[in-house]
């Protein structure tokens, strides 16, 4: 299996570091978070124009490549802490459309996301659901030729920015049956939703979902109403490795800059990075960060594996390893800074927030073990 980025994926990589790195400052940054909305819809065009809202998605409604290239994108998204929803609406809500809709369901809701004239988001999660995605309780019930949704779901990335949602609720059984869920496509507008929006621990935008009575049309449906969970692993899978190389852009990052902090930084009016003891705790960072993309790699050539265990086997293994390395990375990266890495005003601190995020989201640690365990039994 050849691991090496092709020249395309590394061009595609390269390319994305040179605009952040361009027009994404840390200060840029910063005055985004204090906006109403915590993201620029400058940069969301942009980001449509360079084609990675499309990465990953079918060729026949604007979108082209598979994993391999949205992890490119990805790495370089986390390098510089990019808070808008690439991962929420491009990731997660488009692979769950173009996997369970129909033709024209495709063609009516991916182009305006390739395009980034529209952005989705997923909202699944529930209070008691944990990382169960099986673990659904929001009932949809039929109404005439429509459907009637209720429910609560928390934790939905990107929600107040959302122009539609893909809302799973379930059409038959109880929570924890793997049958009987449903995805359905609720505009933002739609009568009987609520939104509470909050900023998350690393400054993004996200919110609470409340469904009182939501009325529907049939259209709404995405695929069979009562086959939505073989969709949601897929895309659950896809975006943690996505999620992945995020984290690895951001782990590359707090390496070099604690590499050029230990460079300037005396003591003793010598600089920090003639101490041996520091030289060995910047090879450990280096050796996890290299550790990780291998793992990350593997993990991207899997995604679109069609045995869902062997997909799933290198995703629980890649989040399991890249979550422990991303954790010693950013401690490692505060410590080396001092004081001066705790405070808000510099980027260690707010790297450290992410990656902090990164190892409790799409499952923590014991969940992908566990995964990983039964996985290897079967």
């Amino acid at each position: 299996m050849d691991l090496t980025p092709t020249p395309e994926q590394k061009m595609l990589r390269d390319a994305a570091h040179k605009y952040l790195r361009a027009e994404y400052s840390f200060d840029a940054r910063h005055k985004l978070l204090a906006t109403d909305t915590g993201m620029s819809p400058a940069h969301w065009r942009r980001f449509a124009e360079f084609g990675w809202l499309g990465l990953g998605l079918p060729e026949a409604y604007g979108g082209f490549g598979a994993m391999p290239d949205v992890i490119q994108v990805a790495e370089a998204l986390g390098a510089a802490l990019v808070v808008e929803p690439y991962l929420a609406s491009t990731v997660l809500a488009g692979q769950v459309i173009a996997g369970a809709g129909s033709a024209a369901q495709c063609a009516a809701l991916l182009p305006p996301l390739v395009a980034g004239e529209a952005i989705y988001t997923l909202a699944h999660t529930e209070a008691d659901s944990r990382h169960e995605l099986a673990w659904v309780a929001a009932s949809a019930r039929r109404q005439g030729s429509g459907w009637v949704l209720s429910g609560h779901k928390t934790g939905v990335p990107a929600a107040p920015l959302a122009d539609a949602f893909v809302v799973a609720a379930r059409t038959a059984g109880t929570a924890g049956d793997r049958g009987g869920i449903g995805l359905f496509v609720v505009p933002a507008g739609a009568k009987g939703l609520g939104v509470t929006a909050y900023a998350r621990y690393d400054g993004a935008r996200a919110g609470e979902l409340h469904l009182d009575a939501v009325a529907l049309e049939g259209t709404a449906a995405l695929g069979d109403p009562a086959a939505g969970l073989a969709t949601l692993e897929r895309a659950f899978d896809q975006a943690t490795v996505a999620a992945c190389a995020d984290a690895l852009g951001a782990m590359t990052a707090v390496l070099f800059k604690t590499g050029e902090y230990l460079a300037t930084r005396k003591q003793f009016d010598v600089p920090l990075a003639s101490f041996q003891v520091l030289q060995h705790r910047m090879g450990d960072m280096f050796a996890a960060v290299e550790a990780s993309r291998s793992m990350l790699l593997l993990a991207a050539l899997q995604a679109d594996n069609p045995v869902a265990a062997e997909r799933a086997r290198a995703v629980s293994a890649a989040k399991v390893a890249i979550s422990e390395h991303a954790c010693y990375v950013a401690r490692q990266g505060v410590q080396l800074h001092g004081g001066v890495g705790m405070t808000e005003e510099l980027d260690i601190g707010h790297y450290f927030r992410r990656l902090t995020l990164f190892q409790h989201g799409f499952g923590g640690t014991d969940h992908h073990l566990q995964r990983f365990t039964a996985l290897r039994a079967v």
